[in-house]
């Protein structure tokens, strides 16, 4: 079977290191790639990709592509996915799915028209957390009775470079509501929530948030969400864009037994190496492994996991905790 022609739509820090993932792929190859932005498509030149757009119109009117990984801010999800399911292509799209559940619908139904797969850009489901998903299902924790889950770090503040050690300026949509749906809580809260669903399911029975504004803006950039499962499990969701380092953790206690777990950043000198070409971060792993997820669905015809139909429930969840603050 011939390989999985990929398009790359957005080229920023993720999707970078998705294009650098694409191409490691086994059955698949990067034929595409789409970038307002000069720089970012003289990258994807100088990495060997032939078709390069400054409008993912142009490349979605490829008939070549057969799919294509959506890295794009996500006021532009709904509106490329739903063009990438139009011209019948499978789709995999960074979190959040969308700003909201109905554009979140919209992207589902058209899909499901077109007969193309889905899929969201949770990374976490495809890392060491994984491993706690397992010691759930095979009773070895005993009855889960409350989680406490976090991650904390700078958010859009962090030092954005390309290649370079010197930061750029944080693009304006980060700080306009209309745009970005929400603050840390979508866009940090939606990994956690996706990762409690996939341990627990999906039958919650009680949303709370608490919303934090130290910085000023008109949105949150720091949150507490607390669920409440039909089960009995009471988990905790601690989000924030207010430190330096970064956190990733979850800490499980069940009847049986306890499970604390935490990702480990990256020591300075790794990100040094890793910014001048030299190293590939841990972390870039685990985006590889729900790339390589993804193209084995299509090859096999598979659903792949997360869906969207999961990143519609993610927003939903989002939405009532946004509604129900104390």
């Amino acid at each position: 079977m011939r390989p999985i022609n990929v398009g790359l739509i957005g080229l920023g820090g993720i999707g970078s290191m998705h294009l650098d993932n694409s191409m490691r792929l086994e059955r698949a190859r990067v034929i595409a790639a789409a970038d307002s932005s000069t720089k970012a498509r003289r990258l994807a030149e100088a990495k060997g990709i032939r078709n390069i757009y400054d409008d993912y119109e142009k490349l979605l009117e490829n008939p070549a592509v057969d799919c294509v990984i959506i890295s794009l801010p996500t006021y532009l999800h709904a509106r490329c996915a739903i063009a990438a399911a139009e011209h019948g292509k499978h789709i995999f799209v960074e979190k959040p799915l969308a700003r909201t559940v109905e554009e979140g619908k919209e992207i589902v139904s058209k899909a499901q028209t077109a007969g193309v797969k889905t899929m969201v850009g949770y990374p976490l489901r495809f890392s060491e957390f994984a491993t706690i998903k397992k010691q759930i299902d095979d009773g070895s924790l005993g009855d889960v009775v409350s989680v406490t889950t976090t991650i904390v770090g700078s958010g859009p503040f962090f030092a954005r470079t390309s290649g370079a050690l010197v930061p750029s300026p944080v693009p304006s949509w980060w700080f306009d509501p209309k745009l970005v749906g929400g603050g840390a809580l979508i866009d940090l809260g939606s990994h956690m929530i996706n990762l409690l669903c996939w341990y627990f399911g999906d039958d919650i029975t009680s949303v709370k948030s608490k919303l934090g504004h130290r910085f000023h803006m008109p949105f949150e950039d720091h949150a507490l969400c607390l669920l409440e499962f039909k089960q009995g499990i009471s988990a905790t969701v601690n989000v924030g864009w207010f430190a330096l380092e970064r956190t990733i953790r979850v800490d499980l206690f069940g009847t049986a037994g306890a499970i604390s777990m935490a990702a480990q950043p990256p020591k300075t000198y790794e990100r040094i190496l890793h910014l001048l070409g030299m190293k590939r971060l841990p972390e870039a792993e685990t985006f590889h492994k729900e790339l390589d997820h993804f193209i084995n669905c299509i090859v096999s015809n598979r659903d792949p996991s997360p869906s969207a139909t999961d990143g519609i429930r993610d927003i939903e969840i989002i939405s009532s905790a946004y509604k129900n603050q104390i």
